[in-house]
């Protein structure tokens, strides 16, 4: 190196260099979010500072209020025109304020507070010691079994964090849709993931299953989130950025200048395909898209039951949504690369999650096999590349989301000695002993089949006609085929309900405390207002299907 190059870098580090600008941040437009982390953290501040009588009632408290608070935000962000006319990029284009961002976030705090409800639930296990129990371990540190965890249950002790674990998950899947770079969507991905795989071991009953599925989760969830990392490394050396709106130029080939640091490397296609292919396989892990579902029968059947309602509900919504982002925002210059592989992973995930669920014998996880082949009926409306494709998912995941909390919380009710009944046998004559809550189940499970007249059907019609004028059609066969096999098994659970004779031993339904009602109330409401009468929400979707760009 001669000794003007040595001088000319010497020279060029001792300019002055400009003032750092502070970071302009849009808080009212990120409000939503901000309520929900602050409450989360406040959530902490109760659990060193409260003494342990109060804890639980003041979580429930804090939990609830701040999500309505978060929901009552988006509402009047939606009313003020940031979802249509008024959309744009906020806090230095880290995230988007835009239709499908505010839909999304609406759908997730309604549907977080609903699974408040079911967490908060103490009426199912029998009194312990004196103390009314819920679903979540008495000590999360002790070994199961041991004296330790004996001497907490006596003591009545219980595990409260849960609440603002559950707000730490929801404060991340509310960025996650909405998140305009890829660094954004990696920080969200990791602060909803890491409180679930806490989650998922704290059941009370049934604690070493309930363990050794939040290991499995976590150790394939690190390996996602490792793909995820890596493809952003590469996008980046693809574009020189991780900005949503950079990479999309660059993709597209908008780009004036380039630095020169990054001249040999930008537009490297090889970068960009397997960076592209990297961080979707990241994302269709979450949404438990078929190669990538291994994790879910065995997670969804291990955790405790109302945190596998919240999972299945609302980590799908922000899941799909980021994936919406990513392809309709960032990649519309390389639909002709990913739309074929998204083909076949839609055809095998429709198929694989339907024809394995045929031959489940527990009940969570023939619905863990069934939010499979959802996703692919989900992934068919993605796959359309029209305005409709973007409006007909939003509407599925709302619809869905309220059904599949629904439906576990009734799987929460069904009890026998051991605690939750989730084997099929123990469910024969359900529509017997107990008329009301089988019928209830069977209204989730016609929806989840697409019956008509209830919101799964709206949705599956509202995804497949997008997909078909797409020019998905032969998407739309192999869907409506899937959901005829998978209609099978609905049907066969509400046979077994109602035309089987109850076994002498059988389960008994547990009477639930006005919590857990409320959210089967809302999720029977919302299948049938939506089934019956789709059309308003159908277009406040459609007003709702525009990104920023």
């Amino acid at each position: 190196m001669s000794a003007t190059a040595v001088h000319s870098l010497w020279t060029t580090a001792a300019d002055p260099i400009d003032k750092i600008d502070a970071p302009t941040i849009e808080y009212g437009q990120l409000s939503p979010v901000l309520i929900v982390i602050g409450a989360a953290v406040i959530g902490v501040l109760i659990e060193a500072f409260v003494p342990r009588k109060s804890r639980y009632y003041a979580q429930l408290f804090l939990s609830v209020v701040s999500l309505a608070a978060a929901f009552a935000a988006v509402v009047g962000l939606a009313a003020r025109g940031f979802g249509t006319t008024k959309a744009q990029i906020a806090a230095m284009g880290a995230i988007a304020v835009d239709g499908p961002a505010l839909f999304l976030q609406g759908t997730i705090l309604l549907t977080g507070i609903v699974a408040i409800f079911t967490f908060a639930e103490r009426r199912l296990d029998p009194v312990a010691h004196g103390n009314r129990v819920d679903s979540f371990v008495a000590q999360a540190g002790s070994v199961p079994g041991s004296e330790g965890e004996q001497a907490a249950t006596k003591a009545g002790f219980a595990t409260t964090e849960v609440f603002p674990l559950a707000l730490f998950a929801i404060g991340g899947m509310l960025v996650f849709p909405a998140a305009n770079d890829l660094l954004t969507l990696f920080i969200a991905l990791e602060v909803f993931s890491l409180p679930l795989y806490l989650l998922c071991a704290l059941a009370r009953r049934k604690r070493l299953m309930s363990q050794e599925s939040a290991v499995k989760y976590f150790l394939l969830g690190a390996f996602a989130s490792a793909f995820t990392l890596f493809g952003i490394a590469l996008l980046y050396g693809y574009a020189g950025s991780v900005s949503y709106a950079t990479v999309a130029d660059v993709v597209e080939g908008n780009v004036k200048t380039v630095d020169p640091a990054l001249a040999d490397t930008m537009g490297n296609d090889a970068l960009l395909l397997i960076g592209v292919a990297m961080v979707v396989m990241g994302l269709l892990f979450k949404v438990g898209a078929v190669p990538f579902h291994m994790w879910t029968p065995d997670v969804y059947q291990g955790a405790p039951t109302p945190v596998t309602g919240f999972m299945a509900a609302a980590t799908k919504v922000a899941a799909f949504g980021a994936l919406l982002r990513l392809l309709y925002v960032v990649l519309p210059g390389l639909r002709w690369d990913w739309r074929p592989v998204m083909w076949g992973v839609a055809v095998i995930t429709m198929l694989g999650g339907a024809i394995i669920a045929i031959t489940q014998t527990d009940i969570k996880r023939l619905l863990a096999y069934s939010s499979v082949a959802h996703a692919g009926f989900i992934l068919a409306g993605v796959i359309a590349t029209t305005p409709d494709g973007i409006s007909s998912v939003l509407f599925y995941l709302g619809a869905y989301s309220f059904v599949t909390i629904g439906a576990f919380a009734v799987v929460t009710l069904v009890r026998d000695a051991g605690g939750e009944a989730t084997h099929l046998s123990k469910w024969a004559g359900l529509g017997r002993r107990s008329p009301l809550v089988a019928a209830v189940f069977a209204v989730f499970l016609l929806a989840f089949a697409g019956i008509p007249l209830t919101s799964g059907f709206a949705g599956k019609f509202a995804v497949f006609k997008a997909a078909a004028e797409g020019g998905a059609g032969p998407l739309v066969v192999v869907g409506v085929l899937s959901s005829a096999i998978a209609a099978f098994f609905y049907i066969r659970v509400i046979v077994l309900m109602f035309f089987s004779e109850p076994k002498a031993d059988g389960p008994t339904v547990a009477v639930p405390s006005p919590l857990t009602m409320t959210a089967i109330g809302v999720g029977v409401a919302v299948t049938l207002v939506l089934g019956v009468a789709p059309q308003y929400f159908l277009d406040l979707a459609n007003q709702a299907g525009v990104f920023v760009r």
